[in-house]
This record gives C-alpha cells, sequence and structure tokens, in this order.
C-alpha cells in the first residue's frame, strides 16, 4: 500500500488518443491521479464533472488532473467528448497500474465483497512524491475537496 511521502511508481499508459503518457514525463506540475471504474456510470461522471468545474482553479493551483480507468482509449474519447472533459484519460484494461496504486483488489459494495477498481485519487507533487491520498471520494465534491486541500497547502 502506497502511503504520503513516498514516491510515486511510474508507468505509461495510452491516453484517449492513444498517445502513451508516463508519470515520469508530466514532472514541473502536481498531477491530480484518479482511478475510477467505469466511464459513463452515474458515481464516476459525476466524478469527472466535479473535476471537470474545477479545473480552471486546479489549473491556477499548478494542478493537472489525469484519470486512469480500465475502459479502452475509444471509450475515453466518447466519455470526454460527452462531458466535456478537459483532462487526460488513460486506459488500464489489464489493472497493472491500478494495482501498484492499491486502487483495484477486494472492495465492499452494497453490503457484498467483489474485486474490482477501488475509487482512489492521489495528488503527486512536483519531485514526484505522493502528498495526499483519498482513499473515500465523494464523487459530487471531488474537485471541490481536492481545490480547498491545494489552497490549504500552498
Amino acid at each position: 500500500m502506497l502511503e504520503t511521502g513516498t514516491k510515486a511508481p511510474d508507468f505509461t499508459l495510452p491516453d484517449e488518443n492513444g498517445e502513451m503518457v508516463s508519470l515520469s514525463s508530466l514532472s514541473g506540475e502536481k498531477i491530480v491521479l484518479y482511478f475510477y471504474p467505469k466511464d459513463n456510470t452515474p458515481g464516476c461522471t459525476k466524478e469527472a464533472c466535479s473535476l471537470r468545474d474545477s479545473i480552471e482553479d486546479l489549473g491556477k493551483l499548478n494542478a493537472a488532473v489525469i484519470g486512469i480507468s480500465p475502459d479502452s482509449p475509444a471509450s475515453h474519447q466518447k466519455f470526454k467528448a460527452k462531458h466535456n472533459l478537459p483532462f487526460r484519460l488513460l486506459s488500464d484494461p489489464e489493472h497493472k497500474v491500478m494495482e501498484l496504486y492499491g486502487a483495484y483488489g477486494e472492495k465492499m459494495l452494497y453490503g457484498k465483497k467483489s474485486i474490482g477498481v477501488i475509487r482512489t485519487t492521489y495528488i503527486i507533487s512536483e519531485d514526484g512524491t505522493i502528498e495526499k491520498i483519498y482513499r473515500k471520494v465523494n464523487t459530487a465534491t471531488h474537485g471541490e475537496d481536492i481545490k480547498k486541500y491545494l489552497e490549504e497547502t500552498e
């Protein structure tokens, strides 16, 4: 399990356009790295739109948003277009990066245990260190919650 203060593991995944994106290539700004289960589902749409609605403020705080789910690049393209999402969505169909970040595994959903994506967000500092981890996410206010955190730590 990753903890705050540790180096964020590097990875390379394709974005919605099939371009390969590495975490290490994004240094110089904070990264809001969020893992979510599925494009166009109610909770994931709420979360993505919450982040979209806060993107201008996050940008002013030198933070970029990147989402990761098991969905394909084609699915991500449709999701981005439908909800006007101004950030990259990366595809991790084999859950390798999700597992590396503790965002895939056993979880409780409606009182039942299942295996799947665990909604988790990491704020990674400019030097690649994990600054904050959200293991419990309020999908409707997530963008605002991150903005408040970043303002308080500025």
